[in-house]
Protein backbone atom coordinates (compact mmCIF):
# COMPACT_ATOMS: atom_id res chain seq x y z
CA UNK A 1 0.00 0.00 0.00
CA UNK A 2 1.51 3.03 -0.58
CA UNK A 3 0.53 6.32 1.32
CA UNK A 4 -1.30 9.53 -0.39
CA UNK A 5 -2.58 12.91 0.90
CA UNK A 6 -5.48 13.81 -0.14
CA UNK A 7 -7.80 16.70 -1.30
CA UNK A 8 -11.59 15.19 -0.50
CA UNK A 9 -13.40 18.82 0.06
CA UNK A 10 -12.21 22.11 -0.99
CA UNK A 11 -10.67 24.14 2.13
CA UNK A 12 -7.44 25.33 4.18
CA UNK A 13 -4.34 23.20 4.39
CA UNK A 14 -6.06 21.44 7.55
CA UNK A 15 -8.77 19.60 5.82
CA UNK A 16 -6.19 17.21 3.62
CA UNK A 17 -6.31 13.83 4.77
CA UNK A 18 -3.60 10.85 4.84
CA UNK A 19 -4.70 7.42 3.99
CA UNK A 20 -3.48 3.89 2.87
CA UNK A 21 -4.00 3.47 -0.86
CA UNK A 22 -3.49 0.69 -3.34
CA UNK A 23 -0.22 0.61 -5.01
CA UNK A 24 -0.39 2.59 -8.26
CA UNK A 25 0.20 0.52 -11.77
CA UNK A 26 1.37 2.37 -15.15
CA UNK A 27 -0.47 2.29 -18.08
CA UNK A 28 1.45 2.60 -21.59
CA UNK A 29 3.52 5.40 -21.72
CA UNK A 30 4.30 5.86 -18.09
CA UNK A 31 5.75 4.51 -14.73
CA UNK A 32 5.44 4.14 -11.09
CA UNK A 33 8.08 6.89 -9.09
CA UNK A 34 8.72 6.18 -5.45
CA UNK A 35 9.11 9.34 -4.32
CA UNK A 36 12.30 10.67 -2.61
CA UNK A 37 10.99 14.31 -2.32
CA UNK A 38 7.91 16.47 -3.19
CA UNK A 39 8.77 20.41 -3.68
CA UNK A 40 5.43 21.87 -2.73
CA UNK A 41 4.40 25.66 -4.37
CA UNK A 42 1.92 28.60 -3.77
CA UNK A 43 -0.40 27.46 -5.99
CA UNK A 44 -1.14 24.76 -3.41
CA UNK A 45 -2.55 26.62 -1.43
CA UNK A 46 -5.04 27.19 -4.63
CA UNK A 47 -5.73 24.36 -6.07
CA UNK A 48 -6.82 22.60 -2.60
CA UNK A 49 -9.23 25.78 -2.31
CA UNK A 50 -10.92 25.86 -5.90
CA UNK A 51 -9.30 28.66 -6.35
CA UNK A 52 -6.45 28.01 -9.25
CA UNK A 53 -6.84 27.96 -12.49
CA UNK A 54 -6.61 24.31 -13.25
CA UNK A 55 -9.46 22.18 -11.23
CA UNK A 56 -9.23 18.97 -10.82
CA UNK A 57 -11.68 16.11 -9.84
CA UNK A 58 -12.05 15.22 -6.22
CA UNK A 59 -10.18 13.45 -4.85
CA UNK A 60 -6.63 14.71 -5.67
CA UNK A 61 -3.52 14.80 -4.21
CA UNK A 62 -1.64 18.55 -4.18
CA UNK A 63 2.33 18.50 -5.35
CA UNK A 64 3.54 19.53 -8.85
CA UNK A 65 7.03 18.21 -8.71
CA UNK A 66 8.81 15.18 -7.30
CA UNK A 67 12.02 13.54 -7.69
CA UNK A 68 12.53 9.58 -6.84
CA UNK A 69 13.59 6.28 -8.49
CA UNK A 70 11.52 4.65 -11.08
CA UNK A 71 10.17 1.05 -9.59
CA UNK A 72 7.48 0.13 -12.12
CA UNK A 73 7.12 0.74 -15.99
CA UNK A 74 4.10 0.01 -18.21
CA UNK A 75 3.80 -1.81 -21.56
CA UNK A 76 5.86 0.25 -24.58
CA UNK A 77 8.01 2.12 -22.07
CA UNK A 78 12.02 1.43 -22.53
CA UNK A 79 13.25 -1.23 -19.53
CA UNK A 80 16.10 1.76 -19.35
CA UNK A 81 13.81 3.74 -17.38
CA UNK A 82 13.79 1.31 -14.10
CA UNK A 83 15.78 2.14 -11.68
CA UNK A 84 16.39 5.59 -12.63
CA UNK A 85 16.93 8.49 -10.93
CA UNK A 86 14.52 11.19 -11.92
CA UNK A 87 12.22 14.40 -11.12
CA UNK A 88 9.23 15.18 -12.73
CA UNK A 89 6.28 17.52 -12.83
CA UNK A 90 2.97 16.38 -13.10
CA UNK A 91 0.86 19.31 -12.81
CA UNK A 92 -0.86 18.08 -9.13
CA UNK A 93 -1.18 14.61 -7.74
CA UNK A 94 2.69 14.31 -6.34
CA UNK A 95 1.93 14.27 -2.46
CA UNK A 96 2.15 10.54 -2.81
CA UNK A 97 4.91 8.17 -1.69
CA UNK A 98 4.16 6.81 -5.48
CA UNK A 99 3.33 8.25 -8.10
CA UNK A 100 2.52 7.39 -11.71
CA UNK A 101 4.06 9.73 -14.40
CA UNK A 102 4.30 9.79 -18.10
CA UNK A 103 7.61 9.71 -19.51
CA UNK A 104 7.71 12.51 -21.62
CA UNK A 105 7.45 14.50 -18.05
CA UNK A 106 10.73 12.61 -16.43
CA UNK A 107 13.78 14.33 -16.33
CA UNK A 108 16.82 11.91 -15.65
CA UNK A 109 18.72 13.71 -12.42
CA UNK A 110 22.67 14.21 -12.89
CA UNK A 111 24.99 11.79 -10.96
CA UNK A 112 26.31 13.83 -7.90
CA UNK A 113 22.98 16.33 -7.88
CA UNK A 114 20.71 15.41 -4.59
CA UNK A 115 17.62 14.55 -4.69
CA UNK A 116 15.93 17.41 -2.26
CA UNK A 117 17.93 19.93 -5.41
CA UNK A 118 16.12 18.35 -8.42
CA UNK A 119 13.31 18.30 -6.74
CA UNK A 120 12.85 22.17 -6.12
CA UNK A 121 14.31 22.83 -9.18
CA UNK A 122 11.44 22.30 -11.62
CA UNK A 123 8.28 24.64 -10.93
CA UNK A 124 10.22 27.93 -9.52
CA UNK A 125 13.37 27.43 -11.57
CA UNK A 126 11.68 26.55 -14.64
CA UNK A 127 9.26 29.11 -14.30
CA UNK A 128 11.74 31.93 -13.97
CA UNK A 129 14.22 30.71 -16.51
CA UNK A 130 11.33 30.93 -19.21
CA UNK A 131 10.51 33.86 -17.65
CA UNK A 132 13.90 35.58 -17.91
CA UNK A 133 15.15 33.86 -20.62
CA UNK A 134 12.57 33.68 -23.15
CA UNK A 135 9.98 36.15 -22.05
CA UNK A 136 11.32 39.04 -21.24
CA UNK A 137 14.76 38.27 -22.90
CA UNK A 138 17.36 39.49 -20.24
CA UNK A 139 20.52 40.58 -20.91
CA UNK A 140 23.83 40.71 -19.09
CA UNK A 141 23.98 44.38 -17.79
CA UNK A 142 20.46 45.19 -17.12
CA UNK A 143 18.69 45.67 -13.93
CA UNK A 144 16.03 43.31 -12.96
CA UNK A 145 13.80 44.12 -9.50
CA UNK A 146 12.18 40.51 -7.97
CA UNK A 147 9.56 41.41 -5.87
CA UNK A 148 8.97 38.82 -3.14
CA UNK A 149 12.44 38.36 -3.66
CA UNK A 150 13.28 35.71 -0.34
CA UNK A 151 10.47 33.60 -1.40
CA UNK A 152 10.65 29.99 -3.78
CA UNK A 153 10.12 31.48 -6.73
CA UNK A 154 11.86 34.77 -5.74
CA UNK A 155 15.03 33.38 -4.79
CA UNK A 156 14.73 31.59 -7.76
CA UNK A 157 14.94 34.81 -9.67
CA UNK A 158 17.58 36.10 -7.85
CA UNK A 159 20.02 33.61 -9.06
CA UNK A 160 18.98 33.02 -12.15
CA UNK A 161 19.30 36.85 -12.74
CA UNK A 162 22.64 36.88 -11.51
CA UNK A 163 23.43 34.03 -12.80
CA UNK A 164 22.63 35.80 -16.32
CA UNK A 165 24.18 38.71 -15.72
CA UNK A 166 21.78 41.40 -14.38
CA UNK A 167 22.14 43.48 -11.33
CA UNK A 168 19.59 42.24 -9.31
CA UNK A 169 17.43 44.28 -7.17
CA UNK A 170 16.15 42.19 -4.32
CA UNK A 171 12.40 43.67 -3.02
CA UNK A 172 10.73 42.23 0.21
CA UNK A 173 9.03 42.93 3.29
CA UNK A 174 11.43 42.74 6.59
CA UNK A 175 15.56 42.84 6.88
CA UNK A 176 15.45 39.18 7.41
CA UNK A 177 14.20 37.94 4.00
CA UNK A 178 16.08 40.24 2.05
CA UNK A 179 19.50 39.00 3.98
CA UNK A 180 18.27 35.65 2.58
CA UNK A 181 18.04 37.17 -0.94
CA UNK A 182 21.98 39.43 -0.55
CA UNK A 183 23.25 35.97 -0.25
CA UNK A 184 22.35 34.45 -3.23
CA UNK A 185 23.34 37.32 -5.33
CA UNK A 186 21.08 39.86 -5.25
CA UNK A 187 23.34 43.60 -5.65
CA UNK A 188 20.54 46.13 -3.91
CA UNK A 189 17.64 45.07 -1.62
CA UNK A 190 14.66 47.10 -0.81
CA UNK A 191 12.57 46.94 1.99
CA UNK A 192 8.85 47.55 0.87
CA UNK A 193 7.67 46.57 4.40
CA UNK A 194 9.22 50.09 5.73
CA UNK A 195 8.87 52.49 2.85
CA UNK A 196 7.77 53.48 -0.97
CA UNK A 197 8.46 50.70 -3.19
CA UNK A 198 8.55 53.32 -6.43
CA UNK A 199 10.52 55.51 -4.79
CA UNK A 200 13.14 52.94 -3.74
CA UNK A 201 13.59 51.60 -7.11
CA UNK A 202 14.03 54.72 -8.79
CA UNK A 203 16.55 55.34 -6.13
CA UNK A 204 18.45 52.53 -6.62
CA UNK A 205 18.25 53.11 -10.20
CA UNK A 206 19.76 56.60 -10.33
CA UNK A 207 16.14 58.03 -11.43
CA UNK A 208 16.64 55.92 -14.68
CA UNK A 209 14.23 52.91 -13.63
CA UNK A 210 14.07 48.61 -14.07
CA UNK A 211 14.27 47.13 -17.12
CA UNK A 212 12.75 43.58 -16.00
CA UNK A 213 9.98 43.50 -13.13
CA UNK A 214 9.44 40.07 -11.46
CA UNK A 215 6.35 39.97 -9.98
CA UNK A 216 4.75 36.71 -8.16
CA UNK A 217 3.64 38.89 -6.15
CA UNK A 218 0.80 40.86 -7.38
CA UNK A 219 -1.51 42.74 -4.83
CA UNK A 220 -0.96 46.47 -3.81
CA UNK A 221 2.84 46.60 -5.27
CA UNK A 222 2.33 45.94 -8.78
CA UNK A 223 1.60 49.23 -9.92
CA UNK A 224 4.50 50.97 -7.91
CA UNK A 225 6.42 48.39 -9.45
CA UNK A 226 4.96 49.63 -13.08
CA UNK A 227 6.00 53.41 -12.42
CA UNK A 228 9.29 52.27 -11.53
CA UNK A 229 10.05 50.93 -14.93
CA UNK A 230 11.99 52.01 -17.26
CA UNK A 231 11.38 52.79 -21.30
CA UNK A 232 10.58 49.84 -23.09
CA UNK A 233 10.91 47.93 -20.00
CA UNK A 234 10.02 44.37 -19.71
CA UNK A 235 6.94 43.46 -16.84
CA UNK A 236 6.50 39.72 -15.67
CA UNK A 237 3.37 38.60 -14.65
CA UNK A 238 4.09 35.86 -12.00
CA UNK A 239 1.64 35.31 -10.02
CA UNK A 240 -0.60 36.83 -7.18
CA UNK A 241 0.49 35.74 -3.60
CA UNK A 242 -0.87 38.89 -2.07
CA UNK A 243 -3.75 37.05 -2.60
CA UNK A 244 -5.37 40.05 -4.79
CA UNK A 245 -4.78 40.61 -8.66
CA UNK A 246 -4.21 43.74 -9.71
CA UNK A 247 -5.72 46.07 -12.10
CA UNK A 248 -3.34 48.29 -14.44
CA UNK A 249 -3.70 51.49 -15.73
CA UNK A 250 -3.25 51.05 -19.19
CA UNK A 251 -1.66 54.53 -19.95
CA UNK A 252 0.94 53.56 -17.38
CA UNK A 253 2.25 51.08 -20.43
CA UNK A 254 1.24 53.75 -23.21
CA UNK A 255 3.08 56.42 -21.08
CA UNK A 256 6.67 53.73 -20.20
CA UNK A 257 6.67 51.88 -23.68
CA UNK A 258 6.41 48.96 -22.19
CA UNK A 259 5.62 45.67 -22.35
CA UNK A 260 3.26 43.69 -19.95
CA UNK A 261 4.64 39.71 -20.25
CA UNK A 262 2.47 36.67 -18.91
CA UNK A 263 4.22 33.81 -17.68
CA UNK A 264 1.99 30.64 -17.60
CA UNK A 265 5.18 27.95 -17.39
CA UNK A 266 2.36 25.20 -16.72
CA UNK A 267 0.90 25.97 -20.64
CA UNK A 268 4.41 26.57 -22.16
CA UNK A 269 5.30 23.07 -21.19
CA UNK A 270 2.31 21.38 -22.92
CA UNK A 271 2.79 23.89 -25.37
CA UNK A 272 6.59 24.19 -26.08
CA UNK A 273 7.56 20.62 -24.43
CA UNK A 274 10.78 20.46 -26.36
CA UNK A 275 11.91 24.31 -25.16
CA UNK A 276 10.69 23.67 -21.90
CA UNK A 277 13.16 20.49 -21.43
CA UNK A 278 16.03 22.64 -23.28
CA UNK A 279 15.51 24.94 -19.77
CA UNK A 280 15.44 22.02 -17.18
CA UNK A 281 18.62 20.14 -18.79
CA UNK A 282 20.30 24.10 -18.45
CA UNK A 283 18.77 24.04 -15.00
CA UNK A 284 20.27 20.38 -14.00
CA UNK A 285 23.67 21.40 -15.35
CA UNK A 286 23.88 24.43 -13.09
CA UNK A 287 22.83 22.89 -10.04
CA UNK A 288 25.21 20.24 -10.63
CA UNK A 289 28.01 22.42 -11.43
CA UNK A 290 26.63 24.52 -8.19
CA UNK A 291 25.79 27.87 -9.87
CA UNK A 292 22.32 27.45 -8.65
CA UNK A 293 21.65 26.25 -5.14
CA UNK A 294 17.96 25.31 -5.27
CA UNK A 295 17.50 26.70 -1.30
CA UNK A 296 15.56 24.36 0.82
CA UNK A 297 14.18 26.01 3.67
CA UNK A 298 12.43 23.53 5.06
CA UNK A 299 11.28 19.69 4.92
CA UNK A 300 7.95 17.95 5.93
CA UNK A 301 7.34 14.47 6.52
CA UNK A 302 4.40 13.54 3.95
CA UNK A 303 2.15 13.56 7.12
CA UNK A 304 2.62 17.20 7.62
CA UNK A 305 1.90 18.29 4.16
CA UNK A 306 -0.76 20.73 5.66
CA UNK A 307 1.39 22.60 7.88
CA UNK A 308 3.86 22.95 4.79
CA UNK A 309 1.56 24.29 2.64
CA UNK A 310 0.20 26.02 5.05
CA UNK A 311 3.96 28.26 5.38
CA UNK A 312 4.16 29.00 1.80
CA UNK A 313 0.62 30.53 2.14
CA UNK A 314 1.71 32.87 4.86
CA UNK A 315 4.48 33.58 2.89
CA UNK A 316 7.08 33.13 6.07
CA UNK A 317 9.49 30.72 3.96
CA UNK A 318 12.82 31.47 2.46
CA UNK A 319 13.21 29.41 -0.04
CA UNK A 320 12.06 25.92 -1.11
CA UNK A 321 9.92 23.84 0.95
CA UNK A 322 9.75 19.98 0.58
CA UNK A 323 7.78 17.42 2.06
CA UNK A 324 9.19 13.74 1.85
CA UNK A 325 7.55 10.41 2.49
Amino acid sequence: MMRAVLCKSYGPPESLVVEDMPDPVAGPGEVVVDSAVIGMNFFDSLIIQNKYQVKPDLPFSPGAELAGRVIRVGPGVEPSWMGRRVAAWVGYGACRSQVVVRTDQLVPIPDGLADEAAAGLMVTYGTTLHALKDRARLQAGETLAVLGASGGVGLAAVEIGALMGARVIACASSQDKLAVARDHGAAELVDYGSGELREALKAATGGRGVDVVYDPVGGALAEPALRSIAWKGRYLVIGFAAGEIPKIPLNLVLLKGCDVQGVFWGAFTEREPAANAANIATLMQWAQEGRIRAHASAVFPLEETAAAIRLIAERKAAGKVLVRP
